[in-house]
C-alpha cells in the first residue's frame, strides 16, 4: 500500500463515520492503521482481548476496544509526510493562570499539611482549529515529533483525541516487562547544558520507587537503569528503565491496575492524590493522562540455531506483545475547537510560577502543529 491509497483509506473511513486508529511508534518510520469495520463500541475490562485499546485515566470508566478481528489492517513505510511548522506563540489567559496558580497553591499546601507527597494537577487549554483536517494535524505531528507515540484515534460515540506522547506506560513482550519513569521538565536549548534541580530529581525519583514497588509481586526480578536526560520534541526529561520478568501466573489486568496511573501523571500516595485531582481539578480529564496501545498481539521473530545453514536452522519464536503509552500531550477535537490537556508534577518545593511556564511550554507540543 503506497501514501495515497493508505491515507485515502483513512479519509474514507473518517468520513463515514467509523472507528479508527492511525499512529507510529517511537524512532520508528512505520505509521499503521486499525479501521473498524462497524460503529459498535466495544470495551473491555479483561484486557484479555486483542487490539488496539484506548483507556481513561480512571479505570472506573470504560476502556475503549478496536477488536483486531474486526478491524482491516494497513502499515506503510515512510520518513516523513509534511515540512515542519514554524513555532508560535501563545498567548496566556490571565484568568487561566490565576485559578491554576491557586489549584497549585492548594495543592503544595496540602502536601506540606498532610501524607500526600505528589500531585499532578492539570488544565484545559482551547484553541479553535476551525476546519483543519485531524488526519493533516496527524501527518504534522508525525513528522515533527519522532521520539513520540503520535496518534489520531477516532470513534463516533466518544469522540476524537490526537497526541505525541513521550511516555512508554510499559511493554510486555512474552514475560518481559519494560516501563519507564519519566518526570521532571525543561525547555530545550540548542547548544546548553542541562542541570536539574533536588525537586525535579525527587519527583523523578518518587515515580522510579512507585514503579519498582509495583511491579515487584508479579516479578521475579528487577533491574533499574541509572537517571538519564531525554529529548521530546522541544523539551527535555529524567527518564530511568526499569526491566523484569513476570511470573507465570500473574494477569495482565492486574499489571495494569498496579501501575495506571503512575504517580507521573496522578501522583503519590496514589489514592489520596487521585482524590484530590478529582475534587479540586475543574473539569474531567477523560482520556487524558489515560492509556493507548497494542494489546496482546502476536510477534513472531525469527531465529537462526546454526549461523552456516541459515536457511534449514530457522525457527519462528511467536510471543505475545502489549505496547501501552501513557496519554500526554494530548488534544480533543471538539466543535472546530481543540481541547489540549497539560500539568505538571507538584510537591513541596514547586513553584507556582514556574510550573505554570512548565504547562505552557508543553502546550506548544500541540499548539505548534494546529497552528
Amino acid at each position: 500500500m503506497n501514501q495515497h491509497s493508505f491515507f485515502n483509506a483513512l479519509e474514507k473511513q473518517y468520513n463515514s463515520q467509523l472507528p479508527f486508529v492511525v499512529y507510529s511508534r517511537p524512532i520508528n518510520s512505520f505509521i499503521s492503521c486499525w479501521l473498524q469495520k462497524d460503529a459498535k463500541l466495544h470495551t473491555t475490562e479483561s484486557f484479555s482481548e486483542r487490539g488496539f485499546v484506548f483507556a481513561p485515566f480512571s479505570l472506573n470508566d470504560k476502556s475503549i476496544l478496536l477488536p483486531q478481528e474486526h478491524c482491516e489492517h494497513y502499515t506503510l513505510e515512510i520518513d516523513n509526510l509534511v515540512a515542519n511548522q514554524e513555532e508560535n506563540d501563545i498567548i496566556a489567559d490571565e484568568s487561566s493562570k490565576t485559578e491554576h496558580l491557586k489549584l497549585i497553591s492548594k495543592g503544595i499546601e496540602t502536601i506540606k499539611n498532610s501524607s500526600l507527597e505528589k500531585v499532578v494537577l492539570s488544565r484545559q487549554v482551547i484553541e479553535s482549529v476551525g476546519s483543519k483536517n485531524p488526519i493533516d494535524i496527524f501527518k504534522r505531528l508525525f513528522n515533527t515529533y519522532k521520539n513520540a507515540m503520535v496518534y489520531c484515534w477516532y470513534h463516533p460515540k466518544i469522540g476524537l483525541w490526537l497526541g505525541a506522547t513521550p511516555e512508554l506506560l510499559f511493554k510486555l513482550e512474552g514475560k518481559q516487562l519494560t516501563t519507564i519513569s519519566l518526570a521532571g521538565t525543561q525547555p530545550f536549548v540548542e547548544n546548553e547544558s542541562v542541570s536539574w534541580t533536588h525537586k525535579e530529581y525527587k519527583e523523578q525519583q518518587i515515580v522510579t520507587d512507585y514503579i519498582v514497588n509495583q511491579i515487584e509481586p508479579f516479578t521475579d526480578q528487577v533491574s533499574v537503569s541509572d537517571v538519564e536526560t531525554v529529548r521530546a520534541g522541544k523539551l527535555l526529561h529524567l527518564k530511568t528503565r526499569i526491566i523484569s520478568r513476570i511470573n507465570e501466573v500473574s494477569q495482565l489486568k492486574f499489571i495494569i491496575r498496579a501501575l495506571h496511573p503512575t504517580p507521573a501523571v496522578c501522583g503519590f500516595p496514589r489514592q489520596i492524590a487521585k482524590g484530590f485531582i478529582l475534587k479540586n481539578e475543574n473539569y474531567k480529564r477523560e482520556y487524558y493522562t489515560g492509556f493507548l496501545g497494542e494489546l496482546n498481539l502476536k510477534q513472531s521473530k525469527t531465529r537462526n540455531t546454526n549461523r552456516r545453514n541459515v536457511e534449514n536452522n530457522a525457527y519462528a519464536v511467536v510471543k505475545t506483545q502489549s505496547n501501552f503509552y501513557v496519554n500526554l500531550r494530548c488534544m480533543q477535537l471538539l466543535d472546530k475547537k481543540a481541547l489540549i490537556y497539560v500539568g505538571g508534577g507538584i510537591t513541596k518545593d514547586s513553584n507556582p510560577e514556574k510550573e505554570w511556564d512548565e504547562t505552557v511550554n508543553k502546550t506548544k507540543t500541540i499548539v505548534n502543529v494546529i497552528n
